[in-house]
């Protein structure tokens, strides 16, 4: 085989591939010469993610391509077919590219050779980034890579892209390759398998394997140090059955409970960042529909959406670090066993773990999953899985059914959260055997070794989320967002009577320098107003007319009303509650034995008590299965590439709540009454 001289056919789009096997540190390499100024996008037409990024050398602008890891070019799987179409310049919309960086770990040169062979053949520039040259060199290994060079036809450049070693030498070969200033080394030095010329009964595989043994061979020499016996010994914790286990999930409490002390204080910040800016706004916009439009549907709809962020980037940070590590593999072999006994794979347990965080950057952290099917399972029940979201629903519900008695209400939430895990489970089970059929894909991997994880790659990774979450879920959710706005302000209605009086009455009441007293009355016509507008607004009309079909859950239009108005996020439903029944909802939050003994003394238009025994059971089993998250409905739009699956996950989950709450009610009702 001959490679293609530098200067023709393709350099002249100034593109480079990077390829390399998982874990051979190709993305650290990616970021460690892009940084921050590359960006994350989908290919065309798919959910199979690629990176671009854009640098200086010798002297243009060059576009740096970061393919999926794979292990071979042959096609089997979607990221096989997307790296080979690209290679080929087979993908519409982007350059073929000019020069190819494959990257290969020297710890494990022969393995990476296999890919290697596939990718010189094809016939493009190429350089070897030989990366993990401090690892090789503490185990003890020697590779020679002059010899390499002339083995593979192509130049090879030992690099550490962990610490940057060896990248600017990198750099300047692919300055010369770019600019047509080098050569191979020698055409017809190179000698590689193929399907014709294959000596072991026409399988490629085996030639192929031969010849990277062989080239590795030649090429290597010295003994492995301690440091592979250090591997295996840790792993003999890691890695078992028990142990292994309990030390994941050990790792994850840890990781989770840095998460939840470390966000809750930038959460805060935004919060309150929001709250000013509404605060603010509504000091100088004059009082009316725009500066509600401003405060409720733009400003409460981005810091709605952006409070979640710091959990999404603290998360991918630690995401980052444990599989730079080489624990993340570790942790995916041990879960497998169990995880594969309702249909998904090992890797699924971290992003369906993080959902009890929030569902969002769960759905993102779902890319770890290589097969296809079982991503979208895993994205399709992640959102069962209980979130912060919905932590005040469940504590509103307690409030109810247990004012004062904290052993009851700490049973009942981990009914909620055994509830949900139960769901997904099961859930998991069906798809899998139905609309998703298939057994998971067997996991094959290779352990990486373990090594010092890369601050700067974690960083670049967080920022790199962050920006996706933002730009892609803010702008959607910031439009839903003022249209859920416009259902609950129009169409306007007068102020009732009572509120009118009550308003007179405080009027008079400031009159006579009684301000105390004129500011609760006040206080008391605008919930009266509210209450009413809301109840007249399409939102309400919406609740009404809903008011037949939840009947059977034990809701009436009022609670229908909260049911509509937190399709944007879950939590909305107790301010709503507090508006629809008079109490402001400011005083949800604020004061929560006036809110809990209005909903409690809350009563039908027959006279019976809204909030029954089994009407709040009956909320509590729907909150745990609603979809209601517009947020996680973007995301997933996003990751699915399209609203197919965001829609199936919205309608079979409420079918499911309504399902579950159906049940919950008639149950509940018949036992208690």
């Amino acid at each position: 085989m001959r490679q293609a001289k530098p200067g023709v056919a393709g350099v002249g789009t100034a593109c480079v591939a990077f390829v390399g096997n998982p874990n051979a540190g190709k993305t650290t390499l990616f970021n460690a010469l892009t940084g921050l100024r590359a960006k994350t996008a989908n290919f065309p037409g798919t959910t199979v993610e690629r990176r671009q990024g854009r640098v200086m050398l010798g002297g243009r602008v060059v576009e740096l391509l970061d393919l999926p890891g794979l292990y071979s070019l042959a096609a089997a799987t979607p990221e096989e077919k997307l790296a080979k179409q690209s290679l080929l310049g087979e993908v519409p919309g982007q350059a073929k590219p000019g020069v190819v960086v494959l990257i290969v770990d020297s710890t494990n040169l022969e393995r990476n050779l296999y890919l290697a062979s596939q990718v010189l053949e094809m016939g493009l520039p190429t350089v070897v980034a030989l990366n993990m040259w401090d690892l090789s060199q503490k185990r003890g290994l020697h590779i020679d890579t002059k010899k390499l060079g002339e083995e593979l036809g192509c130049a090879v450049v030992p690099i550490t892209a962990r610490t940057g070693w060896g990248v600017e030498g990198l750099r300047r070969e692919l300055e010369l390759v770019i600019d047509g200033l080098s050569a191979p080394a020698s055409s017809d030095a190179v000698s590689l398998p193929t399907a014709g010329g294959c000596s072991c009964s026409g399988c490629p595989f085996s030639a192929r394997y031969e010849w990277a043994e062989g080239v590795g061979g030649r090429c290597t020499s010295g003994q492995v140090a301690s440091g592979g016996s250090k591997t295996e010994k840790i792993d003999q914790f890691l890695t078992h059955p028990v142990i292994g286990v309990a030390a994941f999930l050990g790792v994850m409490f840890g990781v989770f409970a840095v998460i939840f002390w470390i966000a809750q204080y930038p959460m805060d910040w935004i919060d309150g960042l929001f709250t000013t800016a509404g605060v603010l706004v509504s000091r100088y916009v004059p009082e009316g529909d725009f500066q509600s439009l401003l405060v409720e549907g733009v400003i409460g709809g981005v810091g709605g959406m952006l409070v979640f962020l710091p959990q999404i980037c603290i998360l991918f940070f630690f995401l980052s670090l444990l599989e730079d590590t080489g624990y993340l593999a570790r942790a995916a072999f041990v879960m497998d066993r169990l995880m594969r006994r309702v249909g998904l794979p090992g890797k699924a347990f971290v992003p369906l773990l993080s959902a009890h965080a929030c569902a969002i950057p769960a759905i993102m952290a779902a890319r770890v999953i290589e097969d296809r099917r079982d991503r979208l399972v895993t994205i399709l029940v992640a959102p069962l899985m209980t979130c912060s979201a919905r932590i005040p629903v469940y504590a509103m519900v307690t409030a109810l059914l247990f004012w004062h008695e904290p052993m009851m209400g700490a049973l009942l939430f981990t009914c909620a959260y055994s509830l949900g895990i139960a769901a997904a489970l099961v859930m998991a089970f069906v798809f899998k055997r139905t609309i998703l059929k298939g057994e998971s894909r067997p996991l094959v991997l290779e352990l990486p070794g373990y090594k010092i994880p890369s601050l700067r790659n974690a960083v670049i990774t967080m920022f790199d989320r962050a920006r996706i979450f933002v730009r892609k879920a803010g702008t959607v959710i910031l439009v839903i967002s003022i249209v859920l706005w416009a259902l609950a302000t129009y169409p306007k209605s007068d102020a009732p009577m009572e509120a009118v009086t009550i308003s007179q009455q405080a009027e008079v009441l400031a009159a006579a320098g009684e301000i105390d007293a004129a500011v609760t009355l006040k206080a008391q016509a605008d919930r009266i107003t509210n209450r009413h507008a809301l109840a007249h607004s399409f939102a309400g009309r919406l609740g009404r007319a809903i008011e037949p079909a939840i009947r059977p859950l034990g809701f009436d239009w009022q609670i229908g009303v909260g049911v509509v108005s937190s399709f944007a996020a879950r939590e909305v439903i107790v301010s709503t509650l507090a508006v629809v029944y008079g109490v402001g909802a400011d005083t949800a939050g604020g004061d929560p034995d006036t809110f809990r003994e209005t909903l409690a003394s809350a009563q039908r238009s027959d006279g019976t008590p809204v909030f029954t025994t089994a009407t709040c059971v009956s909320l509590l089993v729907f909150y745990v299965l609603a979809m209601q998250c517009l947020p996680t409905q973007v995301v997933t739009r996003r990751e699915t590439g399209g609203w197919k699956w965001p829609a199936f996950q919205w309608g079979y989950m409420t079918v499911l709540a309504y399902t579950g709450a159906f049940v919950a009610y008639q149950v509940t009702s018949a036992l208690v009454g």
